[in-house]
């Protein structure tokens, strides 16, 4: 039977390698529906995105909460968390060792 530490580096390694199969979807991905855009026009406009009138702002303006290891910043919200801060959780660490 695996011991901890073992579980941990096999989770960590499958993370990664999840990580890249999605990126590797990703890109095919958007190629996929750059090509439809093109074929039928549709512009980023016609789909409701950045650039139209009443879009939402991509980035946070709230101040930044935490700090990664190689000096990556998080303000904490909602929503999807950083890479960096789900390999520091995924590696067992507590993320308020990372507040500023």
């Amino acid at each position: 039977m695996a011991n901890y530490s073992e579980l941990m580096a096999q989770a960590q390694a499958l993370m990664a390698q999840a990580e890249q199969a999605r990126k590797s979807e990703l890109a095919s991905v958007v190629a996929e529906i750059k090509a439809k855009m093109k074929q039928f026009g549709i512009t980023v406009a016609d789909l409701g995105g950045a650039g139209t009138k009443g879009a939402a702002k991509s980035k946070s303006k709230a101040p930044a909460k935490y700090k990664g290891p190689n000096g990556e910043l998080w303000a904490g919200g909602p929503g999807r968390k950083p890479e960096w801060v789900r390999a520091v959780l995924a590696s067992g660490k507590n993320i308020e060792d990372f507040r500023i």
